[in-house]
């Protein structure tokens, strides 16, 4: 029997080692990769994700799962039990963006969306982990959920499936997820560890509808002019931040569409503008949003014109659990050693720029965090001095595939750790 099949029957009949499980990564590295190259040559977007859904359960029948549907078109699966014990949620996304890739690589998408957040390594990944935790089910202290969730990017997936159950049946007691960082100085596998408290903003994302009175651009006095409204409201909406808000409130408000008219001569009769609020602070980011709806319908009514703001998405505050961060980091450092774990203080203590404390982008795992003790792990997949130097949601980003191993045992690794130190 050839060497590596023997190694294998030791790993799976004694206790679980981390190098035993980087080894066993290591192994079915190949499987991995042909995944991600598939998600990734076949994207989709948001609830929509026919395709990713009967693949992702498909590859959970084949190591032996029974896949359950969870909402609008997220899935989970359960491993372990065979002990009783608490329940470790492992959350991976599934969905890509809108875009159209540019990226020079042989499994590019054809199909004008794009996975430029990394959604197919994370989703590979857990598959990865999924078939680590099957062959180690015996050793599980607990049980272990798997959450493959859609719409990521629409900040709507991980609320839709919460509010169909994805947290009960049984209850989840920790969560932990996972997301990919590229063109970053770090090597490839590198994991940083959130602190305690919160690592991504909240996001609302908001329109105005204002509402004037179309004329000829002759007579202007004829008529009301929602252009002219629509600027002094988006001047009026950055005096929020500049004269409203403490120093140390960090926030972003901003205003990404202008939509009006269809003739250089005419004053048309509406205008809308669409935005995006960011805050690390709940009542901050409450203030904000009661003063937009506040400076918009003030500044419409000041011009004789009418504004409606509607907040149509948005997600909370990602909250990190201080004892569960301490914790995990140092279930991480068992496997991979204390040169790829890091904290984000640690971190931004080595860095001359001390900006990995918290990311500027908001995360809907958020929705998971309000409910049960959670930890956001994030996961070096691409140096700048290898070719990999374009950000997320560009369309020339690329990851190293070879975070796919290590990122597959870090979701098994810590499940496993965390189930056996909380029994």
């Amino acid at each position: 029997m050839p060497a590596e099949q023997l190694q294998f029957i030791y790993i799976k009949e004694t206790t679980m080692l981390p190098e035993q499980l980087l080894i066993r990564a290591k192994q079915i590295e190949k499987e991995l990769i042909d995944i991600r190259h598939h998600l990734h040559a076949n994207p989709e977007i948001g609830f929509d994700l026919v395709h990713t859904k009967s693949f992702v359960k498909e590859e959970l029948r084949k190591l032996g799962y029974t896949p359950t549907d969870c909402g609008k078109s997220g899935l989970t699966a359960l491993v372990g039990g065979k002990k009783q014990g608490k329940v470790f949620l492992i959350r991976a996304d599934m969905d890509a963006l809108p875009i159209k890739e540019e990226a020079n690589i042989v499994f590019a998408s054809q199909n004008n969306n794009m996975h430029a957040c990394g959604h197919d390594m994370h989703t590979a990944m857990l598959l990865g982990a999924a078939r680590l935790l099957k062959e180690h089910e015996a050793e599980i202290e607990g049980t272990v959920k798997l959450m493959f969730q859609p719409a990521e990017e629409l900040l709507e997936g991980s609320k839709d499936m919460i509010e169909h159950g994805v947290l009960e049946n049984p209850s989840v007691d920790a969560a932990l997820m996972m997301h990919v960082m590229t063109g970053i100085p770090l090597p490839t596998g590198t994991i940083v560890a959130c602190d305690g408290g919160v690592s991504a903003p909240a996001a609302d994302y908001f329109t105005i509808q204002i509402q004037g009175k179309g004329c000829h651009g002759s007579t202007p006095n004829k008529g009301i002019d929602p252009i002219t409204i629509a600027a002094h409201i988006i001047i009026g909406l950055q005096e929020i931040s500049a004269r409203e808000l403490f120093l140390f409130d960090p926030v972003a408000l901003t205003i990404g569409t202008v939509h009006a008219g269809i003739a250089d001569n005419v004053i048309p009769d509406t205008a809308s503008l669409g935005g995006t609020l960011r805050a690390y602070d709940e009542s901050t980011r409450a203030y904000i949003k009661k003063r937009i709806c506040e400076i918009s319908s003030g500044i419409a009514t000041s011009f004789r014109a009418t504004a409606t703001v509607q907040f149509t998405s948005g997600c909370p505050v990602l909250i990190n659990e201080s004892s569960l961060a301490q914790c995990t980091l140092s279930f991480v450092r068992e496997l991979l050693g204390t040169q790829k774990a890091f904290s984000a203080s640690q971190l931004n203590a080595m860095s001359d720029s001390g900006s990995a404390s918290k990311s500027s982008g908001s995360e809907d795992f958020a929705y998971v965090s309000q409910k049960v003790p959670s930890i956001m792990f994030a996961i070096a997949a691409g140096e700048p001095q290898k070719g990999f130097k374009y950000p997320l949601h560009h369309p020339k980003v690329m990851f190293d595939d070879n975070a796919l191993t290590i990122g597959s045992a870090v979701y098994a690794y810590t499940a496993l750790r965390w189930l056996q130190e909380h029994k």
